[in-house]
Order: structure tokens, then C-alpha cells, then sequence
């Protein structure tokens, strides 16, 4: 019963992503950008932990879903307005991931669990949202990191991969730094890159 729970929700995610009108191009074909990106989050949470439970599942998969919903400029480009912009964020995508869990059968329990993960509040104290959190900082160096580096001052690179590098566990960060990565990241963080 689980087993199809879990299916459904991930064939729903899937579904509600794939109206991503932002495109990302990926092995020579064009994707939907938050459809990539929730597979993106499954790969790296299944490398890291082959058994994952169901609800570790959904949070993955559904951790941006309908992102494209609520866009970046609708906050200040100041760094209070991205905080409130990904504060808020947490919620939307609690939300979103609660009316499918509650619509494939799942109870508050569950669905509580799931938007407490997305919430970010248990970092370096859940093991679980630490988790997530390491699978979205590994998704992001292995997949993101470069074209995001681009558009990035060397200075305020540095300052952001150390941010990234500490919300991670010293299991990810292992991870992290067997990545062939386009960007120097060692380099980057200096000795904070053990």
C-alpha cells in the first residue's frame, strides 16, 4: 500500500513540475527546470541513502515544487527580501506537497512530517532535514554551481560556497569533494575544505 502511496505522490510532483515554463537543457534535451531538478534531488538522496523512507522521498522530489509559482523579483533584491523570499518559500512548498499527500491518503501525521522537514528549522539537530539539506547543497554544486558562478564576483562566491559548505554534514561534505567540479570549490573555501 505504501509502495503505490508513494508512486502516486511521485508521479504527482512529477506532473505538477512539468508545468515548469522555465526550460533547462540537460544530456542535449530540453526539461522542464523544477521536473529536473526534483529527479535531480531523488538521484542524490537515493546515493546518499539507498533506503530512504517514503516520506524522505516526497520531501526530495517535491522540495521546489511549482517553484516557478513565486519568482525571486517578487522579493527585494536585498538579502532581507531573498530571506523572505525563501522563508516563505518553506511554506509554499509544504502546502503544495500537503493537498497531494492528503489527496493520495496520506494523514496530518505524515503530511506534518514532511512540511517540518521542508522547514528547514531542524538543521545539524533532525537528521532528516539535515539530509535533505545535503542532498540539495550536493545537487547544487554538482549541477547548478557553474552557471550560478558566472553571475558571481570571485569574493561573494567564496562567501556563499561557505554558507553552503556549512549547513552541510561531514558525510556530504566528503561527497562534495569527490565531485569533479567545474568551479575550484577547494580552492574557494580554503581550508575550510578538509
Amino acid at each position: 500500500m505504501h509502495d503505490d502511496k508513494l508512486a502516486q505522490m511521485l508521479r504527482l510532483i512529477d506532473e505538477a513540475n512539468a508545468l515548469d515554463p522555465n526550460r533547462e537543457f540537460w544530456q542535449g534535451e530540453e526539461h522542464p527546470k523544477e521536473l529536473l531538478y526534483g529527479r535531480r534531488m531523488t538521484e542524490w538522496l537515493l546515493r546518499l541513502r539507498p533506503d530512504a523512507g517514503e516520506l524522505l522521498q516526497i520531501a526530495a522530489r517535491g522540495q521546489h515544487i511549482r517553484r516557478w509559482e513565486v519568482p525571486r523579483d517578487r522579493y527585494p533584491p536585498t538579502r532581507e527580501g531573498y530571506l523572505k523570499w525563501r522563508s516563505y518559500l518553506y511554506g509554499f512548498h509544504g502546502d503544495r506537497l500537503a493537498e497531494l499527500m492528503e489527496r493520495v491518503g496520506y494523514g496530518p501525521e505524515p503530511t506534518g512530517r514532511v512540511r517540518a522537514i521542508l522547514s528547514k528549522r531542524g538543521l545539524k539537530t533532525d537528521p532528516e532535514t539535515q539530509l535533505i539539506e545535503d542532498v540539495a547543497c550536493l545537487v547544487f554544486l554538482e549541477h547548478y554551481l557553474p552557471g550560478f558562478a558566472r553571475d558571481q564576483a570571485p569574493d561573494k562566491l567564496a562567501g556563499i560556497l561557505r554558507k553552503t559548505w556549512h549547513k552541510m554534514s561531514e558525510p556530504a561534505r566528503r561527497r562534495a569533494l569527490e565531485l569533479e567540479l567545474a568551479v575550484p570549490v577547494k580552492a574557494l573555501l580554503g581550508p575550510e575544505a578538509r
